[in-house]
């Protein structure tokens, strides 16, 4: 049994929980994770969400479990079976938003369209009624597809789409929304959503008795001791974080909540917040960096500019990409804003308030401020913005007391909406038009940091035990750009720029693309995802990163109008990865020269995650090499059977190193947790002294290696030591003693983590 007194778990796992691998499945299953020495299972969303829902966001009904993912009595099993083992449970929540795709799915989306102001839920939506004339805009009608909306009984059709009609009207004009055209989304939107996502709208969790009906099924989770701890989805769309996770501990008697938080380089999270910290997005951009070569920056930055025949300026990129979206798919918000700031004063033209305001979302830092205590970050993008725009500067100061004012809506809503823009603008957009290293474009990372040296690692890592110690650290979630493998693997390309740059010619030799820069993108997607055996699967999943990248990019081709051409020629490099021995032949032989030491920097960063300052989370099956690809490829199905097996002994896996290393970590977590109390640098003497990281716990140390290809060509380790604490110490990998001579300590694996023998 658990202790019930310990509230923070150890370590999770993290399962993503569908129709096809329900909670039932979860339940027979955590055996496995309890003998990979696993603490605390850990769930992605699973209250009922839309039919076919492969990740759980988009949540239909807050009362109920989702019962294609198991319902009430999986949930149950999945308790029942961790409490016998020992396990604690995490779970997933989606407080922001609902799905709204399916409206005869969400009982309250259904009534608002029936009643409109008058129903019993419009409270939970937050809509501009005034905006759109007293309707709700729905924008889902295609050009000139009028004629298509009908009415069908007591029901509006739109083909397979359905729609409420409100008591006792017979037209469509009666009718409390309107369906209208897709691409009035962009600018005519009158509810506030998820993103750019129409078919989510964000929920009102500010007022209280919204938050108890939205969270009553959770308080049972906790009520009935099924449930431990929770993580919260995306807390910046809310209108007040620090309130909700107040409101949140008061609901779970202060259990363990983790918020998924994007911070940029130097934010720090509000220390006042009800949190145990962040999912971990800022450990991964740190591990990443420290075993990136500084040395690969220049001459993969000169790769760059010669193959956009440019000089790529990255943070003017990001903001050209923001702006882009403000005044594009994000625009209503941005009228939105300025139609607020136009009821609190009227000393400005309604135009030149939205061009300030979608100015000032461009020049935003960070992902949102905090108001009042945030405020130094809107002084920076006033400050920019002045600089950007200096022909607004009347405007901006009509706008910076308002927006200043914590109290006024405008000011909530621009806190809401900068991180829409920041979303938007560079994870979906600049990550995808900037191939300098492509495993630097990462949720939480800036591609424009290339490498952090070691100590700066350490003063990191000493941080965030002393503020965040059990904060969550990851390599690898359902929203990573690439798995933590693909970016192992992708990093050595920093130190061995030149055979990069001529295997790259020779791919664009081979199969031209039409923007070179675009190709160099796709090819170390294809690099990280390559195995010597290339899965079946693979030339699918490839075709599938292929097309949501270069639309995602929309620079060449969009979602939403898509280039044949350009496309084509994009799916053509990819087919010939398959059908030209020639270009098969460039990649087998890039692959294999970079293989030994992706393979140690995969380990390095594996057990990094597992062991500095944090609770480590272990994504579904990322024990062994995980090269998945950005979503929905990085939510394929996870073989247990065989992990288990090769964890057991009885199969054989060319990872096994890996699941090795990842259950000898997260065991000794769980049974020695005095062991990583603290945090220590351990240094090194001798000549490769520059190509480890080590760190002292508190009495477990973890020694990797950096930068694999610089020590091969130096020699190897010669006589460098490790200066090691007092004691005798010894390998839990190997089982070896060590006197901290690191050419015999890591001859077994390029890692080792070190305990004192008794």
């Amino acid at each position: 049994m658990t202790d019930p007194a310990r509230r923070t778990p150890h370590s999770t796992y993290r399962f993503q929980v569908s129709s096809d691998f329900t909670l039932h499945d979860v339940a027979r299953t955590l055996p496995y994770v309890r003998d990979l020495g696993v603490d605390w299972v850990y769930l992605s969303p699973i209250l009922a969400a839309e039919p076919g829902s492969t990740h759980g966001y988009d949540v239909v009904a807050f009362d109920h479990i989702d019962e294609a993912r198991g319902g009430a009595e999986g949930l149950a099993a999945v308790s029942a079976e961790a409490r016998r083992l020992g396990l604690g449970v995490l779970v997933d929540i989606v407080p922001n938003h609902v799905g709204v795709a399916t409206p005869a799915e969400n009982p309250w989306w259904w009534d608002l369209l029936q009643h409109g102001q008058q129903s019993e839920r419009a409270v939970a939506f937050d809509v501009d009624w005034e905006a759109g004339g007293g309707k709700l805009r729905i924008p889902v009608v295609g050009d000139g597809d009028e004629g298509s909306i009908r009415i069908v009984g007591d029901e509006v059709h739109y083909h397979d789409q359905r729609f409420p009609m409100a008591p006792g009207t017979s037209t469509l004009e009666e009718q409390h929304y309107e369906l209208v055209n897709w691409r009035t989304a962009d600018d005519q939107l009158n509810y506030r959503r998820f993103f750019a996502v129409n078919t989510l709208a964000g929920v009102r969790v500010e007022d209280p008795d919204v938050f108890a009906e939205t969270h009553a099924e959770i308080r049972r989770w906790f009520d009935e001791g099924l449930v431990d701890g929770l993580r919260v989805d995306h807390p910046d769309g809310l209108r007040d974080p620090q309130g909700y996770l107040d409101d949140l501990a008061a609901l779970t008697g202060g259990a363990y909540v983790l918020v998924e938080k994007i911070l940029e380089p130097g934010e720090q999270l509000p220390r006042d917040w009800a949190t145990a910290g962040t999912t971990g997005y800022d450990a991964l951009a740190f591990i990443d960096r420290v075993l990136t070569d500084p040395a690969g920056e220049a001459p993969l930055t000169a790769l760059e500019d010669r193959l956009r025949e440019t000089h790529v300026d990255w943070h003017r990129m990001v903001h050209d990409n923001k702006r882009a979206v403000a005044d594009g798919i994000l625009q209503s918000e941005v009228r939105r804003i300025a139609r607020e700031v136009l009821a609190v004063t009227d000393e400005a033209p309604e135009a030149e308030v939205r061009d300030a305001v979608a100015e000032l979302l461009a020049c935003f830092p960070v992902y949102r401020s905090y108001l009042p205590e945030g405020r130094d970050h809107l002084d920076q993008a006033f400050a920019a913005a002045r600089a950007e725009r200096p022909g607004l500067a009347a405007t901006y100061d009509v706008l910076e007391p308002v927006l200043g004012d914590p109290e006024t809506a405008p000011a909530l809503r621009f806190q809401q909406t900068s991180g829409m823009v920041m979303a938007k603008g560079v994870e979906d957009c600049s990550f995808y038009r900037w191939s300098r290293l492509t495993s630097l474009n990462e949720v939480g990372g800036d591609p424009s940091v290339f490498a952090v040296d070691v100590d700066d690692f350490h003063a990191a890592m000493a941080e965030r035990q002393r503020d965040w110690p059990d904060a969550m650290t990851t390599l690898s979630t359902h929203d990573t750009k690439r798995g933590e493998d693909v970016r192992a693997k992708i990093t050595v390309l920093a130190e061995e720029p030149g055979h990069w740059e001529r295997a790259l010619e020779e791919l664009l030799r081979l199969v031209p693309v039409p923007d070179p820069a675009f190709g160099s993108l796709l090819w170390q997607a294809v690099l990280g995802a390559w195995t010597p055996d290339h899965l079946p699967d693979l030339p699918d999943r490839l075709h599938g990163y292929a097309e949501k990248a270069m639309r995602e990019a929309g620079d060449r081709t969009t979602w939403t109008a898509p280039d044949e051409d350009y496309e084509s020629a994009v799916h053509a490099a990819v087919d010939a990865i398959f059908e030209s021995a020639e270009v098969r032949q460039v990649l087998v032989d890039l692959s294999t020269r970079l293989e030994e030491p992706a393979q140690a920097n995969a380990l390095a960063a594996k057990l990094l995650a597992l062991t500095i300052p944090g609770v480590p989370d272990v994504y579904q099956g990322s024990e062994l090499w995980e090269t998945s690809l950005v979503d929905p490829d990085n939510r394929r199905p996870v073989d247990f059977e065989h992990r288990a097996a090769v964890l057991a002994g009885t199969a054989e896996d060319d990872a096994a190193a890996k699941l090795h290393v990842t259950c000898s970590a997260l065991t000794l977590r769980r049974e020695r947790p005095e062991l990583f109390t603290d945090y220590a640098p351990v240094t090194a003497t001798g000549p490769a002294a520059g190509h480890v990281v080590a760190y002292d716990r508190g009495g477990a140390i973890t020694v990797v290696t950096r930068l694999p290809v610089g020590l091969a060509a130096a020699g190897g380790w010669a006589d460098t030591v490790l200066d090691l604490p007092e004691g005798r110490w010894h390998d839990v990998l190997t089982g070896l003693d060590t006197d901290g001579r690191l050419a015999d300590l890591l001859a077994v694996h390029p890692v080792a983590l070190l305990v004192r023998k008794d």
